[in-house]
């Protein structure tokens, strides 16, 4: 049986069947102990005076198993043959019974205490107590037909609760089944290959809460496998400019079209390391992404790792006409990173903050402590980034303006590795953006003492005992 609708309708039927008969079995008790006690009641007044009267004019109860059998006909057949009720003396002695209390067997006190007393002259000489034996009064008389007719009506009714509970059951298990059958076909689609497959979410609970997780899992990979195809795509014209330059050249030696002077060795040389630059930048990526970039973490000032990126790049904006200002806190903790790939990255951000920055404009690198944490910012006044491209800056190979990144070294992958390298630390990296007015990047560290590392993070410690 593998059909999970099948498996569902038949646990309804299942609950439904087993309620509707657990229903129909207590009904019927509780309806014929009501009804018992109900025929005791409306007659008790009438037999306790007879009995009474009886008992008082033969000083026995010679005459009482015929008033109970007016007004109680006796239930059962042969030697289960019993009255509803039970007639005991004054020392608790049946004297008229039957079944579980057959005549001149005792009764507990308990029990008559709970029976109605026969008194002649305020003296107690028995006690009329309802037996409740669970056998049926006999077919044909009024209080046997009643049950029946309650009998029936209990079946009746339990028979369309089942009948309700299977229909309910096949609607619900088709409404329950119904998202598990689309994300099945929508799950087979995708491993086919059509990737970006979308189901429709029918409702809030867990299957609402797995369709939903299923549709950002799926729109995930199909940007996934698109980002892939870009990369390689971009990676591929990047390979090919400098390796175009460097053929052209090389085959042009061969046949002796070009003298091998120092200018063209000096050409192939820097497309070489345009080459050379782009493999290292994938393979620093691939091991960030992998968590397998080695970080030689030791205490560190964060002014010293302000000061190193101001000195390296101070000439390059002395050249461009641009200022570059410092703004660091006092007493600012030790943070505990790689000064190497923080300065790796502080210098990308410089680079970058340089090449958009006019002459005459400024770039300020800051330090200042956030908590917990050390932010080191590098704000420039530069021409800004667009809204539309400010949430994809740390994409692979996302450039946000082409036409001024053209020739310019750039791999395009400098800033997705300053994530991958900030973010190895246990650190964060945001970047805010207004277009005409300037950018502003922002790292923050954990300082010595907050070791917050990332997933598959691995450190090598460094203490320089100072």
């Amino acid at each position: 049986m593998r059909s999970l609708t099948l498996k569902l309708t038949l646990a309804f039927l299942i609950i439904g069947l087993l309620g509707a008969l657990l229903v129909a079995f207590f009904v019927a008790e509780g309806t014929q102990r009501a009804f018992d006690q109900f025929v005791v009641d409306r007659d008790q007044s009438a037999v306790i005076a007879e009995l009474a009267k009886s008992y008082s004019s033969d000083n026995d109860w010679s005459g009482a198993e015929a008033i109970l059998a007016r007004y109680f006909p006796a239930r059962g057949r042969g030697e289960r043959r019993a009255q509803p009720v039970v007639l005991v003396d004054r020392r608790g002695r049946v004297v008229v019974g039957g079944g579980r209390y057959p005549p001149g067997s005792v009764v507990a006190r308990s029990l008559r205490n709970r029976g109605v007393p026969v008194v002649v002259e305020d003296a107690t000489v028995g006690w009329l107590i309802t037996a409740n034996d669970g056998r049926r009064p006999s077919p044909g008389s009024p209080e046997g037909d009643f049950l029946g007719r309650v009998t029936q009506a209990i079946i009746l009714s339990a028979l369309g609760a089942v009948a309700l509970a299977l229909l309910l059951g096949i609607v619900l298990a088709r409404t329950l089944t119904k998202p598990l059958r689309e994300l099945t076909a929508a799950t087979a689609m995708m491993a086919s290959g059509a990737l970006g497959q979308q189901v429709v979410v029918r409702s809030r609970d867990e299957l609402g809460t797995l369709a939903h997780s299923f549709n950002l899992m799926s729109a995930n990979l199909a940007q996934t496998s698109t980002a892939r195809r870009q990369m390689t795509a971009d990676i591929a014209h990047d390979l090919r400019t400098p390796l175009s330059v460097i053929l052209g050249y090389t085959e042009a030696l061969r046949d002796h079209k070009l003298p091998p002077d120092q200018e063209i060795f000096e050409t192939l040389h820097i497309e070489a390391q345009q080459l050379q630059r782009l493999i290292d930048d994938l393979r620093t990526l691939s091991l960030a992404d992998a968590g397998e970039l080695s970080l030689m973490v030791e205490p560190t000032a964060p002014v010293a790792l302000v000061e190193r990126a101001i000195s390296a790049h101070r000439s390059q904006a002395q050249a461009v006409g641009v200022n570059l200002v410092r703004e660091c806190d006092t007493d600012l903790p030790l943070v505990e990173v790689d000064s190497e790939r923080i300065a790796q990255v502080l210098n990308n951000l410089l680079s970058n903050a340089l090449r958009f920055t006019l002459s005459g404009g400024t770039i300020t690198l800051a330090a200042a402590l956030r908590g917990s944490m050390v932010e080191l910012s590098v704000h420039d006044t530069g021409s800004g980034i667009a809204p539309d491209d400010l949430p994809r800056v740390f994409e692979r190979f996302y450039r946000a303006d082409v036409a001024r990144q053209q020739g310019n070294g750039s791999s395009g992958l400098g800033l997705a590795i300053a994530k991958g390298i900030v973010e190895g630390h246990g650190g964060s990296i945001r970047v805010e953006s207004v277009v005409g007015t300037g950018t502003t990047f922002t790292i923050s560290l954990p300082t010595v003492g907050v070791r917050g590392q990332g997933p598959g993070f691995r450190s090598q410690a460094r203490f320089s005992g100072s």
